[in-house]
């Protein structure tokens, strides 16, 4: 029996595990169209803040996957629902890229870089980060400004390695500010796993979830009660002492069909 046929649901991570920068990995729209030729239920989970829903969703639909928007879950997305929730009214800033902020502000949530007016800061991927911005978040933090991440990647994987990401940023933050994270709105919190069980069509117990980073896809897999992959294509580094262990370790997303 083929790895895939054991399962009736699949989340797929994405930058690393489907693509990496501009190009889909080899065998990805063959597994992926496949699985829906098969009436497998499939959804995309990225912590990655540089890009939309719509940006991600036309970037695999060109290169021919055949999915439909609903089926992506951003991290971006899961801070949004939180913030609207909980901070509505409270000005935010962030650490992130113009794409992230201006998402946020779409919403109606409300922008500031005044660190006397800052109720929430946020941390996720800024490949323009300053020191002028690292210095608004310590302010507003050691105001009382609420300290949130939209993810805790360390790094963030790209065809000649990997690039500083959120956790680094984090780690600067919490060093300066003496003050600890509050709570992440990626993977693999339990912010993103409801996410996937409100739109999951199966069960968690029936799905795989395949992934390259084992502080984040692994992790949320053992803690959603998934089985998962850990594929090759990613992430190279890992972070010592996570509790995270994948069901599968396999070279590619293509050998899901093997």
């Amino acid at each position: 029996m083929k790895l895939y046929e054991n399962y009736e649901g699949f989340v797929f991570d994405l930058d690393g595990t489907v693509y990496l920068e501009d190009a889909l990995i080899p065998g990805a729209k063959e597994t992926i169209n496949l699985l829906t030729e098969s009436g497998k239920e499939i959804l995309f989970v990225s912590n990655k803040t540089t890009g939309s829903k719509k940006d991600y969703f036309e970037f695999l639909r060109s290169n021919g996957l055949k999915i439909r928007e609903y089926q992506i879950i951003t991290a971006t997305e899961s801070t949004i629902n939180f913030l609207q929730k909980n901070h509505f009214a409270e000005p935010f800033f962030a650490l992130g890229e113009e794409k992230f902020i201006n998402e946020l502000i779409s919403s109606g949530l409300t922008f500031s870089d005044n660190p006397k007016k800052i109720k929430v800061v946020i941390v996720t991927l800024d490949r323009t980060l300053t020191f002028e911005k690292l210095e608004i978040a310590k302010e507003a933090i050691e105001n009382g400004a609420k300290f949130y991440a939209a993810n805790i990647d360390n790094t963030c994987p790209v065809k000649n390695g990997e690039i500083l990401d959120a956790g680094s940023t984090i780690a600067a933050l919490e060093k300066s500010t003496h003050k600890k994270l509050e709570e992440n709105f990626g993977k693999p919190s339990k912010f993103m796993i409801d996410l996937i069980k409100e739109k999951m069509g199966v069960p968690l117990n029936k799905c795989l979830l395949i992934g390259d980073r084992l502080e984040t896809d692994i992790k949320m897999a053992n803690d959603a009660g998934m089985d998962s992959a850990l594929v090759q294509t990613g992430v190279q580094k890992f972070v010592n002492g996570i509790n995270a262990k994948p069901d599968y370790v396999i070279n590619s997303i293509k050998d899901l069909l093997s």
